[in-house]
């Protein structure tokens, strides 16, 4: 997203925050302050066009900033089960090792953009790298769930960064005609990433015996592609950091005018209710299926049940199928199907044939994809002021769903065994379709704008 959506568009924030180069961007009101930049500010920027040597460096550098942020996200997640057993905590409980990072990005990702526009964009994205891979050191040098869940937290905060910059970067830094394709290359990292925290720290946990080294075997993967990061993303010529010390990070007044204009807005607000069900309801189902699938009847080896994320790699080409959909059908026809998608997914499992559970798993994931892709797009699309407030709440909405659902399924897990995993993620996704049908169908072929395919590979309606 993943993806992941302050990705949805940091375009226009110059009135609010620093100061973009972009020339469509060049409307809003710049104070006297930005006279003392250099001349090279008054020269529209148009961004770097595909085939250029920064192009291919700001696609390989996101692309590894996305497999270190969501790896580390999810290294957790295929272990659980080997977590649970080695500390003697309950399902719920250990899921918490997954729900509080996602927390942390939720509750981190406007502070992130505050800092970003302080010190600059690259500058934020390296800081928060590398303190989330030192806190993940920092988590499982612990025994006990506490500090574990704790350290956890922080270093979903430092996580946040990414998230919260990456795709603003991307949009000021390439041309328009290449935000897209750029953008899929980014959600295709994130899901690499994903998969990668899964399937190699299952594995690696069950030939060693020690959940620990399996989540330090993924973290050495993400200090890897954080190298990699650093040493290729090239300096920001899109976007002027503010020239003040950083002293307060919080936003300011303006910036709560613009949160308070996107959660009065009913498309705005569904679309951000769509990004809490859709995720809440994916998280849930990829917490607990390794419990279900590790013991009777299935009593799957560790390393059998982490190959079954594979199914995340549908991810990658869903997300980036949804854009030629869109520019057929429509966005919010789009989004409707990839959500019944992912409720007939979540349905199918129910069946007690691991062919049957692997079918659903597959189908469900593409569906999340697809969805996440097309609700993030269309909230920058909507938002045609304040994007970078409404890319924010759709990640704090997103990643909230991601905790609260991710850890509420463990107990539905505790009551009902998997029927009530399922159960919980089909009433989610049910609520959603609803939802968005009421809201987002009554202007379906509304032509919200040419922006909003930075966010997304998706066209216009």
């Amino acid at each position: 997203m993943l993806a992941g959506a302050w990705s949805t568009l940091v375009t226009v924030p110059a009135a609010l925050t620093g100061r973009s180069r972009h020339p469509k961007e060049a409307t809003s009101p710049v104070s006297d302050r930005s006279h003392a930049q250099s001349a090279a500010d008054d020269q529209p920027w148009s961004g770097h066009e595909p085939g250029s040597r920064a192009y291919r460096r700001i696609l390989l550098g996101l692309f590894c900033a996305g497999v270190a942020t969501f790896a580390q996200l999810y290294s957790f997640q295929a272990i659980l089960p080997e977590v649970s057993h080695a500390l003697g905590t309950d399902e719920a409980s250990t899921a918490l090792t997954v729900s509080a990072v996602t927390l942390g990005i939720a509750i981190s990702v406007i502070p992130w953009s505050s800092f970003a526009d302080h010190i600059g964009r690259v500058p934020a994205m390296v800081c928060s790298i590398s303190a989330a891979s030192v806190l993940a050191l920092s988590a499982i040098a612990f025994d006990s769930i506490g500090p574990i869940v704790v350290f956890r937290l922080l270093e979903g905060c430092a996580l946040g960064g990414v998230p919260a910059i990456a795709i603003a970067y991307l949009n000021e830094e390439v041309s328009r005609r290449a935000a897209a394709k750029a953008s899929a290359i980014y959600v295709a990292g994130t899901s690499i990433g994903g998969l990668s925290g899964r399937i190699i720290s299952g594995p690696v946990t069950e030939l060693t015996g020690s959940w620990k080294l399996g989540v330090l075997a993924v973290v050495l993967v993400c200090v890897t592609a954080a190298i990699v990061f650093v040493s290729v993303i090239p300096r920001s010529r899109g976007f002027v950091p503010l020239r003040r010390r950083p002293t307060n990070l919080l936003p300011d007044a303006r910036v709560f005018v613009q949160v308070r204009r996107h959660l009065r807005n009913p498309r705005t607000l569904v679309l951000f209710l769509n990004g809490f069900l859709l995720m809440g309801s994916f998280v849930a189902v990829y917490n607990y299926l390794g419990f279900r699938l590790t013991q009777p009847p299935y009593d799957l080896p560790q390393t059998i049940v982490s190959l079954l994320f594979l199914a995340y790699l549908v991810g990658t080409l869903s997300s980036s199928m949804a854009g030629s959909f869109v520019g057929r059908w429509g966005r919010h026809h789009v989004l409707a199907a990839s959500t019944a998608m992912m409720l007939a997914g979540a349905l199918i499992t129910l069946f007690s044939s691991i062919w049957a559970i692997l079918a659903g798993l597959l189908l469900f994931t593409a569906g999340f994809f697809a969805a996440h892709a097309i609700a993030s797009g269309w909230v920058g699309a909507i938002a045609l002021q304040g994007r970078a407030q409404a890319g924010s709440l759709y990640n704090l909405f997103y990643y909230a769903g991601s905790s609260l659902l991710g850890w509420f399924a463990g107990l539905a897990l505790r009551w009902m065994w998997w029927p009530g995993v399922a159960l919980v993620a089909a009433a989610a996704l049910g609520i959603a379709l609803i939802v968005s049908y009421r809201v987002l169908g009554r202007d379906a072929t509304r032509n919200d704008g040419p922006s909003a395919t930075a966010a997304t590979p998706a066209s216009d309606d």
